[in-house]
């Protein structure tokens, strides 16, 4: 067990990283939208059709396999625990600011997607069964865009310990606890099976590792939500007032928790960065993966995958909450605001007991294999982030030792993840993520003229009805070298594509 002092101690630390972050995750993401002329609503349209006309090519994946990847580390246990946790500490309230971070927060998912096309580049694949494979990231936008190697090998450091050796103990303490709360398992039970399944994959290389993600994520997000929308749909008489209490208590309005108005907004804002990872960077590695003709179409995308979570799976477990008064609002001087599930911890565990109004005693059993499913896939996703990290810092050396030291790190943590204090793990992943994500909203601030420069480029394409085509020599942007050679760049619409095209400049 982990003495309680060092779990408040590191759980003050997490706080004083994150409540002034969560804010700056929203400001830049005003900024962004103000820059971009509000993308991620006025083009939604050409969110749907990169989904549906990107098809890979020879070394990267589809948009939509990068979508599920981007959707296997946001729509994780964050989803389910998280929104819990935010209505915990904020009230119902927290799920309006969630709602409000996550369609202005979105934009800044949209700059690290640019930019992690911009700045991507070609290795070696490990799984020797391609040529090439494309990877980018975090590491690569801050070295090639700002120059800035050093911090490019900080972030990638912090990203091949935060999500191969200490971020996976987050999902899997959840699973432990809602499959020991369902089934009476001990939490070493539910790790053994999850330490197999990733080890099956994980071993198989990338290849594997996409082709699950691209099957499991939409069942998974499509499944959950279906089985949302009933507990709603039973509950449908306190839909009306459930609304009615999520505005009033977001605006101090409503009487029980006028006194906390202040934290339904902190919980909303953290709670939404979190879920959605705008600012964390973990969704530009799988963008980066992405096989595309231009940065801007799976910026967009990723600004889809950030909609698909915060405003439909997470909403929806919010509202299944409320809807059904499952859910505690604690007091933080002591004691409770609101106690419907008396001696009911927070998280998964009131989405079980919403379950029940639905399918009385099946609740437990519903969100332990949800939970269970969803953090698989965040695990994978995790990996995959803590590789492509790894494969910056080797600089095309194999590393054939590290690359297997990391493998069978991330599965011991996955293992013993499930007997750690939740609270301690909970409070040790804020403080990895708020330390990432502080380098690289910094790094965000400073390279938001080469986003515009990107964007601008996309939008002045699209309105004379081309398909956009990236050529980083025209707009004076230095170290794409990747954009520089000719790609298969795997769209339906490639061979349909304008003669008058703008084709890559060379020197």
């Amino acid at each position: 067990m982990i003495p309680l002092d060092i779990t408040s101690d590191t759980q003050a630390i997490a706080d004083f990283i994150w409540n002034p972050m969560a804010y700056v995750v929203l400001g830049l993401g005003l900024a962004y939208t103000i820059g971009t002329k509000a993308v991620q609503f006025r083009r939604v349209p050409d969110m749907v059709r990169q989904l549906r006309d990107s098809t890979g090519g020879d070394g990267g994946m589809s948009s939509f396999q990068a979508l599920a990847m981007a959707l296997a580390s946001r729509v994780g246990v964050g989803s389910i625990a998280g929104v819990a946790t935010a209505i915990g500490g904020g009230g119902p309230g927290a799920l309006l600011w969630m709602a409000v971070t996550g369609l202005l927060g979105c934009t800044v998912g949209y700059a690290e997607a640019c930019l992690s096309q911009t700045f991507k580049r070609q290795v070696e694949d490990e799984d020797l069964k391609r040529a090439k494979e494309d990877i980018g990231g975090m590491p690569y936008y801050i070295r090639y865009g700002l120059n800035w190697p050093k911090v490019g090998a900080l972030i990638a450091v912090l990203g091949v310990v935060g999500y191969g050796l200490v971020f996976p103990g987050l999902q899997v303490s959840t699973i432990a606890s809602s499959w020991s709360r369902a089934f009476g398992l001990p939490s070493w039970g539910p790790a053994v099976v999850v330490t197999g399944l990733v080890a099956m994959v994980i071993f198989g290389g990338t290849v594997r590792l996409v082709k699950v993600t691209q099957v499991l994520v939409p069942l998974l997000a499509f499944g959950y939500l279906g089985l949302a929308l009933a507990v709603i749909g039973i509950n449908y008489a306190q839909i009306p007032s459930a609304i009615s209490l999520i505005v009033r208590s977001a605006f101090g309005m409503e009487p029980l928790l006028a006194g906390i108005a202040g934290a339904a907004v902190a919980w909303g804002v953290r709670r939404a960065v979190f879920a959605s990872s705008n600012g964390l960077g973990e969704a530009t590695f799988s963008a980066a993966g992405a096989r595309t003709s231009h940065p801007g179409k799976q910026g967009l995308v990723q600004t889809f995958s950030v909609y698909i979570d915060i405003l439909l799976i997470c909403m929806a477990s919010g509202l299944m909450m409320v809807v059904s008064g499952k859910f505690n609002v604690t007091n933080p001087d002591g004691g409770f605001f609101i106690e419907n599930l008396p001696g009911v911890a927070v998280g998964p565990n009131w989405v079980q007991e919403s379950i029940n109004t639905l399918a009385p005693g099946w609740g437990p059993a519903f969100v332990a294999v949800a939970v269970l499913m969803f953090g698989f896939a965040c695990l994978l996703a995790y990996f995959y982030v803590a590789n492509t990290n790894l494969l910056y810092l080797l600089d095309g050396r194999k590393g054939k030792g590290l690359k297997l030291g990391l493998k069978l790190g991330t599965m011991a943590i996955v293992f013993t993840g499930s007997i750690i204090s939740a609270d301690f793990v909970w409070a040790v992943g804020d403080i990895g993520l708020g330390l990432i994500a502080w380098v690289n909203l910094f790094c965000l601030v400073f390279l938001f003229k080469i986003v515009r420069t990107v964007w601008k480029d996309y939008e002045e394409q699209a309105r004379a009805g081309l398909d956009p085509h990236f050529d980083p020599v025209k707009l004076g942007i230095k170290n794409a070298d990747f954009w520089l050679v000719k790609h298969d760049w795997g769209s339906r619409q490639e061979s349909e594509s304008n003669e008058n095209q703008p084709k890559p400049t060379t020197n």
